[in-house]
């Protein structure tokens, strides 16, 4: 009769162990990972982001209201922006708002001077990527109205911004 090796000389007891050991540093690392990138989803004044948004419909209401759209285009070399506004407002300055998807330290808020006929001049960052939520408006402080649109950069083609509206039921 043969004796058993001991316990610590077996494969399955030291399998075991690994796979515990290794379900505690995976569940570890992933609240390290959690907590240095809180995102913030819920808001502590959610109701009060609430009527923010209604606030916000608002003004894309006006700016359909004045049949106002855009064509907007960031040349990818030199990175200057060229907006032609369509409607019935021209105001001397716009304001567009270029807001970065996942990260909010990257957005960027940038003005255009009216040179003629709806015709809008800036210059934008140099090297912008991927994607934008893009907005314009014609004040910085309490907009009448607000364009909105999407680019995704760098590109050669204009983007169209316009009022969207919810459709009433």
């Amino acid at each position: 009769m043969t004796t058993p090796s001991p316990w610590y000389k077996q494969f399955w007891p030291w399998f075991m162990i690994g796979l515990l050991f290794l379900a505690i540093a995976v569940s570890t690392s992933f609240a390290v990972l959690s907590v240095r990138s809180f995102d913030g989803l819920v808001q502590e004044d959610y109701y009060e982001h609430g009527r923010a948004i209604n606030m916000e419909l608002a003004k894309q209401q006006r700016a359909h209201e004045l049949g106002l759209a855009a064509d907007l285009r960031i040349d990818p070399l030199t990175s200057d922006i060229v907006v032609q506004l369509d409607g019935e407002d021209r105001p001397e300055r716009l304001y567009l708002k270029m807001i970065f998807p996942t990260e909010n330290d990257r957005d960027q808020e940038l003005t255009l001077e009216h040179v003629r006929d709806g015709l809008y001049l800036g210059q934008a960052p140099d090297n912008l990527r991927y994607r934008w939520y893009l907005q314009l408006h014609p004040s910085a402080e309490q907009p009448e109205w607000r364009l909105v649109g999407e680019a995704k950069l760098p590109s050669e083609e204009s983007f169209t911004m316009t009022p969207r509206v919810p459709a009433r039921s």
